[in-house]
């Protein structure tokens, strides 16, 4: 066994209603004035009121930045900041999917150090602790309140940059499973799908430990167990609580595993066509699955009979049994089969292949993986 290390120096509150946690867990942390850091979306729904109406009662000023959009950009994380050293606030509120949170840390990250936020980018180049972030997920998928990354979109190369320390990570979590059972279905599923790959991506990792795996397996049990069943009913206490508590143990995995082909592929696809991350990355899944299929050594069966609704009781398990349950899954969820149904074209195959292979996901993932192998993989995905 080889060497390997982790903590975990999260607050962490799960379960319903924990979102009223909040203003206690605020004072605790002596925040008189917050920023909260969201989308208009959730201002929409009322989710984003739900949470000021909460900070209100508990007596703590607060100030909103609700323009974040999927993606984020550069442009986004400057505004943000702006407003956050204009108003004088000394926490950070993330609240939302991947993006909110990827705004905050990025947040946290200028408005203590300074200079451009693309002088962060890559590996552990932030000096130092960052802002207190409060983390409060409204999805299960993308297990941004516990990893150290935060990824943004350059507008102007059209490439998405990862930030990957973990002085990032979110001081305190509140995962309330009542947050995601509102959801569309659509978003329900890439999420779902999302949270299921970080699980798989991290389990496959070259970088995999006995720590890494043991989250990792946990999630792929409770996502497999429950993702059909909140797609198919959003109200369905048990399985949202599965799902968020899935997403939350996927998140950890891939914090000190690190992922794989799948992720790396799926930044440039978004950067170049503005497609969502999750639909982004359960497209590509099959097509890297078949590719990586080479390297197993037993963890295939494993993944198969957490997700598939079918224990395997053949004598002779095949990698090909668990690319076919996950192209069947994704046809049960409604994603598209293939990148060419979401508008991608041919031609920017070759450049999206460049920026994937800058990713340090490649290096994690289980085969080796040139910048030849990248661009068929684009195309057999296409």
């Amino acid at each position: 066994m080889k060497d390997f290390s982790f903590k975990i120096p999260q607050n962490i509150e799960f379960g319903i209603g924990s979102l009223n946690k909040l203003p206690n867990i605020l004072k605790n942390n002596g925040s008189q004035h917050v920023f909260l850091i969201s989308d208009r979306g959730l201002e929409k729904i009322g989710v984003v009121n739900k949470v000021t109406e909460i900070i209100k009662n508990g007596g703590i000023n607060y100030t909103t930045y609700l323009d974040v959009i999927p993606n984020p950009t550069i442009t986004i994380v400057n505004e943000a900041t702006a407003l956050y050293k204009e108003c004088g606030a000394t926490t950070i509120i993330a609240l939302g999917g991947g993006s909110p949170l990827d705004v905050s840390k990025a947040v946290g990250i200028l408005s203590t150090f300074g200079g451009k936020i693309t002088d962060y980018e890559g590996l552990n180049k932030v000096p130092g602790g960052i802002v207190p972030i409060i983390a409060i997920p409204t999805t299960a998928g993308t297990g941004s309140e516990v990893t150290a990354s935060s990824v943004i979109t350059d507008e102007d190369k059209n490439y998405k940059f990862s930030i990957v320390s973990y002085e990032t990570l979110p001081k305190y979590a509140i995962l309330d499973p009542e947050l995601i059972m509102t959801a569309p279905a659509s978003i329900a599923a890439a999420c779902g799908v999302d949270a299921l790959i970080h699980a798989i991506e991290a389990y496959l990792s070259k970088q995999a430990s006995p720590f890494s795996d043991a989250m990792a397996e946990k999630a792929m049990e409770l996502i497999g167990k429950n993702l059909r069943n909140f797609i198919k009913d959003r109200a369905n206490e048990e399985a949202a609580c599965g799902m968020m508590a899935g997403s939350n143990f996927a998140g950890i995995s891939f914090a000190w595993a690190r992922l794989g082909n799948v992720h790396a592929m799926s930044h440039p696809v978004s950067a170049f066509y503005h497609i969502s991350h999750g639909i982004a990355n359960s497209v590509l899944l099959p097509t890297v699955m078949e590719y990586n299929a080479v390297t197993d050594n037993g963890r295939y069966e494993k993944i198969y009979n957490y997700i598939s609704e079918n224990k395997n009781s053949s004598e002779v398990f095949k990698p090909e049994m668990l690319i076919d349950e996950l192209k069947k899954l994704n046809a049960e969820l409604g994603i598209p089969e293939s990148l060419s149904e979401l508008g991608v074209k041919e031609e920017s195959i070759e450049a999206m292949a460049k920026d994937a292979m800058k990713s340090g996901n490649v290096l994690a993932n289980p085969r080796e993986t040139n910048l030849n192998d990248m661009i068929e993989l684009y195309k057999k995905a296409l």
